[in-house]
């Protein structure tokens, strides 16, 4: 499947800056497509400003385009309303464009959200759709968009990863870092020892390589995608901590009135922490990887802790070169502002 003009969705993103570098390297002619412009993409990348709800726009960035990655999607700290309206009609926007352009093959990037809160851990791809929040719930649409066009006879791959980490990676996890590299203790709710799978970028950019690159059948499917190897919270974020050098600890914190704090500085709009998270913080969070194993050919190379450190190593060169402005929480790429949480630093 060499030498093909494949479209990214969402190319300034995280995800989506790594994967146009990786398929411009792999020799496509890649067609990068996002609402922000971006200077990191590499020579030879077409970029094109536009909103994925503008169908214009997207017919002339695809015509002539063979595969399609939609990346494009709002976090969780958005509005809710626009959280929709870019994840769900957004993505009709995309899927109908591509249909228009009689687009070969497309792979869309869901979440592990659209299960809400399971209670079967691992949890395989047949686990109900959940969802618990305007997050969770646009995922979820935006899947149930995706069956009508593959009922319409499009190839489409559903890929739901676990929340993801590599260079580049900032949100929340900003806030573990900056609290290591000061030298502070880090507070986990309860025990910490819940399991919580995590997921290197270089392994799901395989992963998005593996669906572009299946036949027809394979790919035509929903796939869970994670860590192989992962073990507790407080192991990872202790990895952290240790190679922050300054001998701190994981402390735990009874997790009843650490809730009940965390909910009410969320409502206050104080506290970037949003609810599907703290929840999901105090049970065992995996998923079933096998369907990828066996039918994608799908082999994870970085555990949770591989990813966690890499990730850190990466955000201590940019913070010593000057390069950490805390943004608003709008894409993976910004340290998110911690608001009434950087108060409790000194408590630790």
């Amino acid at each position: 499947m060499g030498g093909l003009t494949i479209a990214v969705t969402g190319a300034a993103g995280m995800l989506g800056s790594h994967l146009v570098a990786r398929l411009a390297e792999d020799g496509h002619d890649v067609v990068g497509i996002d609402v922000s412009e971006d200077a990191r993409s590499p020579q030879g990348v077409r970029h094109v400003v536009a909103d994925i709800r503008d169908g214009a726009s997207l017919d002339r960035a695809f015509d002539g385009v063979d595969a399609l990655v939609h990346c494009a999607a709002a976090l969780p700290s958005y509005p809710a309303d626009q959280i929709r309206s870019v994840t769900v009609d957004g993505t009709r926007s995309v899927l109908s464009a591509a249909h228009r352009a009689r687009v070969d093959r497309v792979v869309h990037i869901s979440s592990t959200a659209v299960y809400g809160l399971p209670r079967q851990v691992p949890t395989p791809e047949e686990h109900p759709r959940q969802p618990v929040d305007p997050y969770s719930r646009a995922k979820a649409e935006a899947e149930e968009v995706c069956e009508e066009f593959r009922g319409r006879g499009m190839c489409l791959s559903v890929l739901r990863p676990k929340t993801f980490l590599g260079p580049g990676r900032m949100g929340l996890f900003s806030m573990l870092f900056e609290w290591a590299e000061e030298g502070r203790n880090f507070p986990v709710l309860g025990k910490g020892d819940v399991r919580i799978q995590m997921f290197g970028m270089d392994d799901l950019v395989d992963a998005v390589v593996l669906a572009l690159h299946a036949d027809p059948e394979t790919a035509n499917d929903v796939y869970n995608l994670g860590a192989a190897q992962f073990g507790t919270l407080r192991e990872d974020f202790q990895a952290v901590l240790d190679a922050a050098g300054h001998g701190r600890r994981v402390v735990p914190l009874p997790s009843r009135p650490a809730l009940t704090m965390l909910r009410l500085l969320e409502r206050g709009h104080l506290s970037p922490v949003y609810g599907r998270l703290l929840f999901k913080l105090l049970d065992d969070s995996y998923v079933d990887i096998s369907r990828a194993q066996e039918r994608l050919g799908f082999k994870p190379e970085q555990s949770n802790q591989d990813a966690i450190l890499r990730t850190y190593a990466w955000w201590r060169t940019q913070r010593r070169a000057g390069g950490h402005t805390p943004g608003k929480g709008r894409t993976s790429r910004e340290p998110w502002r911690q608001g009434a949480l950087s108060l409790a630093k000194v408590f630790f």
